[in-house]
């Protein structure tokens, strides 16, 4: 049986942890002041971490991420707050819920105002850098930050195809996505171009009194999954097929089904979907390249020490789990990211298996800087959180294209919790069923009421997804309009 929580135990353990985070994981001067770190995080787009050497796949090779993991933590457990690019990585920027600021899906036709986190920090004089895909709820150059590298924004209006009901199809799209697949000499080559300008700036800057923050944003291994040659001849055998296809329960549920017709990706055919996943796995490879690339600067401009490193994702891919493909779905493939971290405040080996996610990931930034994080902010430093409790209460939303209606996913201890606003919900435990192949809402009742408790402690579901649907309504109407 899991131990009642109520809203308020749910938000009193929630600033403890900030609280206690603030501190945590680095060491006093001599003059009693705790030292300023660097802080270099690199986003990629995409990234299934089932998708690594690390949780044991048996062709990919990422020597890299290992590399990492043995300096710092690994995160088994690490969520997105969204698992789509312009919420995720929204929320990400603004510390807030996706909910709370509104920012649903892709489409950007009418931008926010709130502050960002580069500009806080920078205000409290850390020297902050954004470096690739922006992609958040209001232009790049509103963002605040001292420096951009590359920096590029999602064309407004945005996505338009956000329409719940009816459902909007992209007619055609998914025909033209499933061809996005082979080899090809130029793969990644904006990708190379952002890291390259990156670690320059990266190579310059050297040891600085002055703290800063480097994110850069690559968007490998996002589709269309083309590799270079040797990468896409290096992984011919992972021209598989799904172990779970589109007859899986979890495939037919009426979200599922939205997505799959959205999308229109019951139209691939088998030579499509083994293209896909072949190609996938170079882009994998290529993004673990980039990291030890990342590495091997630190190391060579005597960086390392003072600096942590960050590695993490915006959203997974399901890449045709249950006949579905990209993100959209807060099953697992999509829902989850990899997130590692390495150097001061952190342990060397450590796996952990705290539920973790992006909003955790800024908070680590503003514990390393030693620098104050508005206490709306949600999350809490992973320095903290790599050695708190298992059964921390997790919260990510999904409200974008291809579904009917809002859902919301409570991830605590071993039980994960999908609630649909316009569908039945979703109860799995984990550690029996990793694959969310078996639906317990029913027949665990008493795990099914403390989970949805531990959701209405955050928000009340009904409510925002009436909210997302008039705003959505907006979107449209604004863009119409323009």
């Amino acid at each position: 049986m899991m131990t009642r929580i109520t809203r308020r135990g749910f938000l009193q353990s929630a600033s403890t942890g900030m609280a206690y985070a603030a501190l945590a994981g680095t060491a006093q001067r001599a003059d009693g002041v705790a030292p300023r770190h660097n802080v270099v995080v690199l986003m990629s787009d995409e990234h299934n971490p089932k998708y690594t050497s690390l949780h044991g796949h048996p062709l990919l090779e990422t020597p890299n991420l290992e590399r990492l993991a043995a300096r710092g933590v690994l995160f088994e457990n690490g969520y997105c707050p969204s698992p789509l690019c312009l919420p995720s990585r929204s929320a990400f920027m603004s510390g807030r819920r996706v909910h709370d600021i509104q920012c649903y899906n892709n489409c950007n036709a009418i931008p926010h105002e709130y502050p960002a986190y580069g500009n806080v920090l920078r205000e409290q004089g850390v020297h902050t850098v954004h470096a690739g895909k922006t992609d958040v709820y209001r232009p790049t150059a509103e963002l605040g930050f001292s420096e951009m590298i590359r920096a590029h924004d999602r064309t407004p209006p945005g996505d338009l195809n956000i329409r719940r009901d009816p459902l909007a199809v992209r007619e055609g799209d998914g025909k033209r996505r499933a061809q996005g697949w082979g080899p090809r000499e130029n793969a990644w080559a904006g990708d190379r171009a952002t890291a390259d300008a990156s670690l320059a700036w990266l190579r310059e800057r050297g040891p600085a009194t002055q703290p800063f923050t480097l994110c850069v944003n690559i968007i490998a291994p996002h589709f269309p999954h083309y590799a270079t040659p040797d990468l896409w001849q290096r992984y011919a055998a992972g021209a598989d097929l799904p172990a779970h296809g589109p007859d899986e329960a979890s495939a037919k549920h009426p979200y599922a089904l939205d997505l799959r017709r959205h999308f229109e990706t019951d139209t691939f055919t088998e030579e499509q979907i083994r293209g896909l996943r072949r190609g996938y796995l170079g882009c994998v490879a290529f993004v673990d390249g980039v990291i030890g690339r990342f590495l091997d600067a630190l190391d060579a401009t005597g960086l390392a020490d003072n600096t942590v490193f960050i590695y993490a994702s915006d959203h997974g891919e399901m890449l045709g789990k249950f006949g579905m493909w990209w993100k959209c779905s807060l099953y697992e493939d999509s829902a989850r990211v990899p997130i590692l971290a390495a150097g001061p405040g952190f342990d060397r080996g450590r796996r952990v298996r705290t539920p973790v996610d992006l909003h955790d990931v800024q908070a680590a930034i503003f514990a390393a800087t030693q620098t104050q994080r508005p206490a709306e902010w949600v999350g809490a430093p992973l320095q903290a959180l790599q050695h708190a409790q298992e059964d921390r209460v997790l919260f990510t939303e999904y409200h974008g294209h291809g579904v009917r209606g809002s859902g919301y996913c409570i991830r605590r201890g071993e039980w994960k919790l999908i609630w649909c606003a316009e569908a039945p919900h979703l109860l799995f435990n984990l550690a029996e069923d990793p694959e969310e192949l078996n639906n317990l809402a029913k027949k665990a009742p008493d795990v099914f009421r403390e989970l949805e408790a531990c959701l209405y402690a955050v928000c009340d579901p009904v409510k925002e997804n009436a909210r997302a649907a008039a705003f959505i309504a907006r979107q449209l109407a604004a863009a119409a309009s323009a």
